[in-house]
């Protein structure tokens, strides 16, 4: 008997493509004799490639022609559309096939960007991401979200510096955008709010706002007459940098074994809740409104709310469009950590 094949895209990025691992978890586990592909961007190959409920990933490099010609060969049942763009469009004409989409929700997000009219959903995106595969009689399971390690790529404790590796707590300082990122100052002051060897995640494009922060705590010649106060102020603060020193999977296997996450909103954001880690979410120009706050599992919100300007956009901006930034210079960082 032909097994049934349906093919689920989502191009990008990081967040987004985590966000969709239950509904492919669902879609293999709840159907019987089904194949599950996934199709997503070459670059986002590692975050789907060893995920055990995905029987083949199909990766579009730069030809779309290339892709939809061997999409055609594998004679798909359904495609599930969770990216919802241009090229979706043209693969689903293409292959002709049935097909379900996913609501982006562009019109509710650019009335809550330019009026602050509130017509969101109270849904998270997970749970709009399952709407898309109920024709198929598909539900939502309670497990969560899915990221798999791949055992090459497991760090190990004796890669970091002996200060961190009795525990440590994880800081994704990166983000796509500046205005979904603290300003450096900010971000020296979470860490010394958060008074414990930290390790410090991000690309390459963060390595430099990452020494920045070290360089802040390095402990020197100079600061030697200080230390003995600093110990009976009960500082801790001892900061690795590891941006742009681990490739996506070993960052997460460095989220995995944090014993708390601090993150913007993010990608690492996401692959945090994967593993179920208690997380402290950062947001400045987005809105956890939008439905992307951390799933299934405990966490907690630094906003400033109020603000007329906020959410300024659904993405990002460079700069703050008002010049004064207080969605992240006014955040109150109120936590403990035992």
């Amino acid at each position: 008997m032909r097994k049934q094949k349906i093919l689920v895209i989502r191009f990008s990025s990081i967040g987004d493509i985590v966000l969709t691992t239950p509904v492919v978890r669902a879609l293999a586990t709840q159907l019987e004799n089904t194949e599950v592909h996934y199709c997503t961007k070459k670059q986002y190959a590692s975050l789907v490639e060893h995920n055990p409920y995905i029987h083949k990933v199909h990766l579009l490099d730069k030809n779309l022609n290339d892709l939809v010609s061997q999409l055609k060969e594998e004679n798909f049942d359904h495609i599930i559309d969770l990216h919802r763009n241009l090229r979706t469009r043209l693969i689903k004409l293409r292959l002709g096939i049935k097909s379900t989409s996913f609501d982006k929700l562009n019109r509710e997000k650019w009335l809550m960007v330019n009026f602050q009219i509130d017509r969101l959903p109270n849904r998270h995106i997970v749970d709009r991401y399952m709407n898309t595969v109920k024709p198929l009689g598909v539900k939502t399971d309670a497990l969560g979200l899915d990221y798999f390690i791949p055992d090459k790529d497991e760090v190990e404790m004796d890669w970091l510096p002996e200060s961190h590796r009795k525990g440590y707590v994880a800081y994704a300082i990166g983000a796509q955008h500046n205005t979904k990122k603290l300003p450096l100052d900010r971000m020296i002051e979470l860490c010394d709010k958060i008074n414990k060897p930290i390790v410090l995640l991000g690309g390459p494009e963060d390595a430099d706002t990452g020494e920045k922060i070290v360089d802040f705590f390095q402990r020197t010649d100079i600061s030697a007459p200080y230390e003995e106060k600093l110990l009976e102020l009960n500082k801790k603060a001892e900061i690795f940098n590891a941006c742009g020193k681990f490739n996506l999977n070993q960052s997460a296997s460095l989220v995995r074994q944090a014993s708390h996450v601090f993150t913007h909103d993010t990608g690492l954001m996401h692959i945090a809740a994967a593993f179920k880690k208690q997380i402290f979410s950062i947001w400045g120009n987005t809105i956890p409104m939008f439905g992307m706050y951390p799933y299934r599992t405990k966490f907690t919100v630094f906003e400033v709310q109020g603000l007329k300007c906020r959410p300024c956009s659904k993405i990002g901006h460079s700069q703050c469009p008002k010049g004064h930034f207080k969605c992240m210079k006014n955040i109150v960082f109120d936590f403990y950590l035992p």
